[in-house]
């Protein structure tokens, strides 16, 4: 909404930096569009990498865990 008004307020002020810059937002947009592509990517790599160091860890720590309300006997 705050973008919007900002627009408005520019458009008011400046006519043609409103309208080039209504002009350039989709075409920025689109050559952004891969590295977002790639730090999803990249993110999920990740977000694996640190699954399989963490999961010898998780699987020693699993059966020592106790319920909450049991009595372990």
């Amino acid at each position: 909404m705050f973008a919007f008004l900002a627009w408005c307020i520019l458009l008011v002020i400046c006519w043609p930096i409103a309208l080039l810059a209504l002009i350039a937002y989709p075409i920025v947009w689109l050559l952004l569009l891969p590295f977002r592509i790639a730090g999803i990517a990249v993110q999920g790599v990740l977000a694996l990498i640190a699954a399989v160091i963490m999961f010898p860890a998780r699987l020693l720590s699993a059966p020592f865990k106790l319920r909450s309300g049991s009595v372990a006997h």
